[in-house]
């Protein structure tokens, strides 16, 4: 019920005056039925202005510290966040079962295969955990692009600014099911992963970076650059990760050149 209150009467009302989010593609999110929406991930406030674009009610994935904190528990349980822990593991697969059990129920569950904000507005390398939930659910991925975020809450804020213009993108949804029954294959979930961040490249027009995220942050920490944020919402994925071709994700078979 919050999550309606806090969309259409409270925090959406303000978010759509001040910023003006734009959505396209909106019709190709299915109206019904379970599907993941695969995102880049630029800044904090992604995880407001998704929700707030898309009709049907979504889920994220969002790390449990956020719910060991009165002043922030409150407001992450409206947003429908499930609080899972991120330390890899066992703790990653439970995060993944949480979202299977979502998409079960047939929701919307929205996660980051890049599991942490880009460091610098390129686009990193995915965790192959957006695989493994779409695998195991049997559902579609819809590849989402977000622009404008990082102008309105760049990284080293910790409040957004009054201004910006922010655009969500919603490409054709991707379905696997030709590999049912083959969520443990390393390589399938890395094809998979592949794929799903090749069509958010296209959408978003970033340079892709075949690295993770969350190694270059802790890089760029370790050289006494910016730290690394740690304050995401975001799916921690399975790193059981096969091959993958150096400097973009590999495209689709239909879409590969030369």
């Amino acid at each position: 019920m919050l999550y309606w209150v806090l969309k259409y009467v409270l925090l959406g009302p303000l978010l759509r005056l001040l910023y003006r989010p734009r959505a396209r593609g909106l019709e190709n999110v299915p109206a019904e039925g379970p599907v993941v929406l695969a995102s880049n991930h630029l800044s904090f406030v992604d995880s407001l202005f998704i929700p707030l674009l898309v009709k049907r009610r979504v889920v994220f994935l969002g790390k449990s510290d956020y719910f060991d904190r009165g002043r922030t528990r409150w407001f992450f349980r409206a947003l429908n966040v499930i609080p899972v822990r991120r330390e890899g593991g066992m703790a990653g697969e439970a995060a993944i079962q949480a979202g299977v059990r979502e998409l079960g129920r047939g929701l919307v569950v929205g996660i980051y295969p890049e599991g942490t904000r880009s460091p610098d507005g390129r686009l990193y390398r995915g965790k192959t955990g957006v695989a493994r939930m779409a695998v195991l659910a049997g559902c579609p991925v819809v590849p989402v692009a977000v622009s404008g975020t990082a102008r309105v809450m760049p990284l080293d804020r910790k409040v957004p600014r009054l201004r910006g213009r922010v655009t969500v993108t919603f490409g054709k949804p991707l379905r696997f099911d030709r590999y049912a029954g083959q969520a443990s294959d390393r390589f399938v979930l890395r094809s998979v992963t592949d794929e799903v961040m090749y069509d958010i490249m296209l959408l978003s027009n970033q340079e892709y970076v075949d690295e993770y995220a969350s190694k270059v942050k802790a890089q760029l920490a370790a050289a006494g650059g910016p730290a690394a944020h740690a304050g995401d919402l975001s799916h921690p994925g399975d790193t059981r990760d096969g091959p993958a071709d150096p400097g973009r994700p590999s495209a689709p078979a239909d879409a590969q050149t030369g």
